[in-house]
């Protein structure tokens, strides 16, 4: 059985994507992205990535992410 589990860092998964740092910060707390938090930093597994890649994200989501930006600013 193989018990190795692949995970990535966020600037891993940056650079995979090929988007910025902030935009894999934003996917993970919107939701889009399965990641777990170890200690200060977020951890993104193979699985969660493809399963992302697969699905791509919401249709929402960009409408989502403009409404929480906006409760920040008030």
């Amino acid at each position: 059985m193989d018990t190795d589990i692949k995970v990535y860092t966020v600037p891993e998964v940056k650079d995979i994507l090929h988007v910025s740092q902030r935009t894999i910060y934003n996917y993970i707390t919107m939701g889009q992205l399965k990641a777990v938090k170890l200690g200060r930093e977020w951890r993104v597994t193979e699985d969660a990535l493809k399963d992302f890649l697969a699905r791509g994200t919401d249709q929402n989501y960009l409408d989502a992410a403009r409404e929480k930006k906006q409760k920040y600013k008030k």
